[in-house]
């Protein structure tokens, strides 16, 4: 069969129904999408002769896939994260947004809300992990590189085994996760561990799905952010490690220019003795620039020019 069958009055038929386009209720952007995505569905089915017994495979796949909960891993290793980030870069530089700003990247699936808050500087690990020391720091401006005060720098990371907190039972809550708040300078600045690289559960669906593409499943050692402050744009970002064997094979797509830090080990007994650690450590500074948000007004504006062109 090809494309056209898919266009029979019997199966269009059957496609808005199924979309729920023939009845009043219901939501109308809701029903769009589901029947745009049920047709493609089935214009695949068709397209690649799709048997029975595959489409249910694809079925039982699903049921694994929900109740590993991996959704989400899959949808980054798929690297459709990461084309949000790319579609919102094309779209900001269309509606011609303020440039300029810390890249964005992807979240990710492992991100809990509700971490500590704390004012400047915070410890972000429980002492439990021996992991090497690090201590993160830096400074969130404006464009124009003046500091932004009252900055929420959410952090949040792996252990050492790469595994996160309340997604390892074996961690205490909050572990490797904070709030920092900045002061007058916009600075930031915690203790922590160096955390591990990972990979995908290697008896999940998400890597037996990888390994049909015949791809791995590996991340380089990461570290998430959320940037956020009145009057900007919240910023989604993380930094990966220069010198990391997949810092440019990430198979969650995540690694961009400008977000690649340097980790330097330090020897200095007077940084030592200020930062109050117990001997040389590792420290990576990074600094965020966020952009403006806009107002309704300005996104007004933009909308009309752009409708003029």
């Amino acid at each position: 069969m090809t494309n056209s069958f898919v266009q029979q009055d019997e199966v269009q038929a059957l496609l808005r129904e199924s979309a729920g386009l023939n009845s009043p209720e219901g939501n109308e952007r809701f029903k769009a999408i589901t029947h745009r995505l049920l047709e493609n569905i089935c214009s695949l089915i068709d397209d690649y002769n799709v048997t029975q017994e595959e489409f249910w495979h694809a079925i039982n796949y699903l049921h694994e896939l929900g109740g590993r909960q991996e959704a989400a891993l899959l949808a980054a290793g798929l690297g459709l994260e990461h084309f949000l980030d790319l579609r919102q870069d094309a779209i900001d530089a269309a509606q011609r947004r303020e440039v300029g700003g810390t890249p964005r990247t992807i979240e990710g699936p492992l991100y809990v809300a509700n971490a500590p808050l704390a004012q400047g500087y915070d410890r972000m690990d429980d002492g439990s992990d021996p992991g090497e020391t690090l201590w993160l720091h830096g400074v969130v401006t404006d464009t124009k590189g003046q500091p932004v005060a009252n900055a929420i720098v959410d952090i949040w990371h792996a252990n050492t085994l790469g595994n996160y907190s309340f997604f390892d039972q074996s961690q205490s809550d909050y572990n490797l996760r904070r709030r920092i708040q900045t002061g007058a300078d916009g600075r930031y600045s915690v203790r922590t561990i160096m955390p591990s690289g990972y990979g995908c559960p290697p008896d999940g669906p998400t890597q037996k799905l990888l390994d049909k593409l015949g791809r791995h499943g590996n991340r380089p050692a990461h570290i998430h952010f959320f940037v956020s402050a009145p009057g900007h744009k919240h910023l989604t970002s993380q930094i990966n490690f220069n010198g990391d064997e997949y810092l440019w094979d990430d198979f969650a797509f995540a690694t961009r220019d400008g977000l690649i830090a340097d980790p330097v080990k330090i020897n200095d007994e007077r940084k030592i003795r200020e930062r109050n650690l117990e001997g040389p450590h590792t420290e990576i500074n990074f600094d965020f620039t966020l952009c403006k948000a806009l107002s309704a007004e300005d996104e007004g504006r933009i909308t009309r020019s752009r409708a003029k062109e």
